[in-house]
């Protein structure tokens, strides 16, 4: 439905979106996700018409839609603060895009009020704006966003100005509406639990690039960098060196001595990461063959049916275990964690940072 190839935008030397080619399919709910000034809302803003891509190309159901204003576009966008018209009634507000294409009154008037009852609304049609809590105000933008029936539905970050519990009631009452209207959706977020709850699929942008695309479980379970690994939830990140090869199982060296992994293509003496989520964690009070990692246990949360624990490292790397709530540890008593190595996530370190830290340590 929506084709962003080699994109890329510049305000002045700002380089704010690098080379960013995205595909969106029909019936989709897609979530670039990211964290502030990483360019998604950039990306979103060209989509719609807003901005002007620097090079590159947007095409949507194969038509480049360069040279077309946004209201030429067949998108529609809704944003975080509402933009309602304080003076119109909520039939008006959403009737407003309908009067616009001259679409005959009758038709109009059934046409909004199917779509109040859609987005639970119904019987609120006479209310003005300043009677409406900000959920219903953004049921009402989201209503005349989609009354139109547009190919594609943008919205940046829609449910930020909400309260915690408004917001995960809305989260659910959009995913209902998109598959219920089969419309894709283009959506913007900071927040992970938010695109992982929502999206069919999750593109997660960093300094303007792409760093992976895939559905949510992939982008959890599966990240193909240090900066997804650690965006996306918990992880316990550890950077060393393969010092062993035997099959699938890999070896590899850390500051605070041996852990294990699973996976392919990794080389002796190669630099690597090692991304272990909390719950993945288990712990030892005797050593576990492959693993000479050993902790001081410093701190643990009971919350309800989970039991966080801090696990304090030689170095003094502080490692997250997450398991069902049981048998606790004894504060400042030393075990060992350890995990499955299947279910370590090996990764290429690809960030800069990270290797000139490497080249660094080689110098001295």
């Amino acid at each position: 439905m929506v084709q962003i190839r080699n994109v890329n935008k510049s305000y002045g030397s700002n380089h704010v979106v690098k080379n960013l080619s995205l595909d969106v399919y029909e019936g989709e709910f897609l979530t670039i996700l990211g964290s502030s000034g990483c360019g998604k809302t950039t990306t979103l803003r060209m989509v719609a018409g807003f901005e002007q891509p620097t090079s590159g190309e947007i095409l949507v159901q194969g038509e480049n839609i360069a040279n077309k204003e946004p209201y030429e576009r067949d998108v529609n966008t809704v944003f975080q603060s509402y933009a309602l018209f304080p003076h119109m009634t909520v039939f008006d507000s959403v009737a407003y895009g309908l009067k616009m294409k001259k679409v005959p009154k009758k038709e109009i008037h059934t046409r909004v009020l199917e779509m109040l009852e859609l987005v639970q609304l119904g019987g609120f049609e006479k209310r003005m704006p300043a009677q409406l809590s900000g959920g219903q105000k953004q049921r009402v933008a989201i209503a005349r966003a989609l009354i139109n029936h547009p190919k594609v539905l943008l919205l940046d970050e829609p449910l930020g100005a909400l309260d915690l519990k408004l917001r995960k009631q809305m989260q659910l009452e959009l995913k209902r509406l998109q598959q219920k209207l089969n419309i894709t959706f283009l959506y913007v977020t900071h927040d992970q639990e938010e695109a992982l709850s929502m999206s069919d699929r999750i593109a997660v942008m960093h300094d303007g690039a792409l760093e992976q695309v895939g559905k949510p479980k992939e982008i959890y379970e599966a990240p193909q960098s240090k900066f997804v690994a650690t965006f996306i939830g918990e992880t316990n990140l550890f950077e060393g060196v393969v010092r062993g090869l035997r099959d699938h199982l890999v070896s590899i060296a850390v500051e605070s001595g041996t852990i294990l992994g699973s996976g392919e293509g990794f080389a002796e003496n190669e630099m690597i990461a090692v991304s272990v989520r909390p719950e993945r964690m288990q712990y030892s009070l005797t050593p576990v063959e492959g693993f000479t990692i050993e902790g001081i246990v410093k701190e643990q949360v009971y919350v309800g049916s989970v039991l966080k624990s801090i696990i304090v490292l030689q170095n003094g790397y502080e490692v997250k275990l997450e398991r069902l709530a049981g048998e606790m540890l004894p504060i400042n008593g030393t075990v060992y964690p350890y995990w499955e190595p299947k279910d370590a996530r090996l990764i290429h370190p690809r960030d800069q940072e990270f290797f000139s830290a490497v080249e660094n340590v080689k110098m001295a």
